[in-house]
């Protein structure tokens, strides 16, 4: 061994080891395995872009589920007190009648029951139950329930007289139709 510019041995080429230089450059691959390297490569292109479609619509239906739940569990709080609300219909008809019959002798009962009237008008308002308009109004089937027709020539045609009993609607749902007589005449 010879020593060299920095002081230490230069290793005799002779006696390099073989196993620890590098290996020599494989050679390119043939066009055929290039080849089937590529339709691999496409082929893994078109799953993934498969699956980022999938996932995208997956994506899309759940909102959509999430969507419906939603608007089914509004729609569900909205009408939930329906069956309750038409049950208390008849009392607030009862006092409604109550009312229209002339005061007695003690008029704190009868302003007792206009209170109490008053409490439960609001507290139906309060939960969106709305009355629903009928004297004087057109007649329109899909709010009011005519039991009679009238001919007279104090009103227009198809106008409602006079309310029987009142209607109601929830929101925009009809809970109970106005009971009403309508008017006809010949006047046209």
């Amino acid at each position: 061994m010879m020593a060299g510019k920095n002081g230490k041995a230069d290793p005799d080429p002779q006696m390099l080891d073989a196993g620890h230089e590098l290996p020599a450059a494989a050679p390119e691959g043939t066009t055929a395995e290039l080849a089937e390297q590529r339709e691999e490569l496409e082929r893994t292109r078109q799953e993934r872009d498969a699956l980022l479609d999938r996932l995208a619509r997956l994506q899309a239906e759940f909102d959509n589920y999430r969507k419906r739940n939603a608007r089914e569990q509004q729609d569900f709080r909205d009408y939930a007190l329906v069956e309750a609300i038409k049950s208390l219909l008849p009392v607030v008809d009862s006092f409604d009648r109550a009312l229209a019959s002339p005061a007695r002798d003690s008029d704190e009962f009868h302003s007792g029951i206009e209170l109490i009237n008053r409490q439960l008008h609001d507290a139906l308002a309060k939960l969106g139950v709305q009355p629903i308009a009928a004297q004087g109004e057109l007649f329109d089937p899909n709010l009011h329930e005519a039991v009679q027709m009238v001919e007279t020539d104090e009103a227009e045609d198809h106008h409602v007289l006079d309310e029987l009993q009142r209607g109601y609607k929830l929101k925009d749902r009809l809970l109970r139709p106005a009971m009403v007589r309508v008017a006809t005449n010949s006047r046209k």
